[in-house]
């Protein structure tokens, strides 16, 4: 099992970066893909970016394309979304995922494909 804890949202003006930060505990966080997920309220969570195990494949929904980037540090057990020129639909909580898989390169692109969720951080873009 992994948990998962995110950090680092808040409040921010439109043109503005954050960087979100989830920390997983438990073993083995190397055998797990990453992504992060979003949800505005009214809406469906839909997924904002992935990461396979490895870093060496990355998925970015198109409206973050540019913007968003994700990475990884294995050592570390952390996964980041640096979130730059941030807009205002971007506001949401935003979650990180974890799922095991023995494919060091494949990513999951489903919310039904992860197994593991932290409890959200919420994102403001407004001035």
């Amino acid at each position: 099992q992994v948990q998962l804890v995110e950090s680092g949202g808040g409040l921010v003006q439109p043109g503005g970066s954050l960087r979100l930060t989830c920390a997983a505990s438990g073993r083995a966080f190397n055998m797990y893909a990453m992504g992060w997920f979003r949800q505005a309220p009214g809406k469906e969570r839909e997924c904002v970016s992935v990461i396979s195990r490895n870093a060496g494949n990355r998925y970015y929904t198109d409206s973050v394309k540019g913007r968003f980037t994700i990475s990884r540090d294995n050592a570390k057990n952390t996964v980041y979304l640096q979130m730059n020129s941030l807009k205002p639909e971007d506001t949401a909580v935003y979650y990180c995922a974890a799922r095991a898989t023995p494919n060091e390169t494949r990513t999951f692109l489903r919310r039904s494909d992860y197994d593991y969720w932290g409890q959200g951080t919420q994102v403001t873009v407004s001035s």
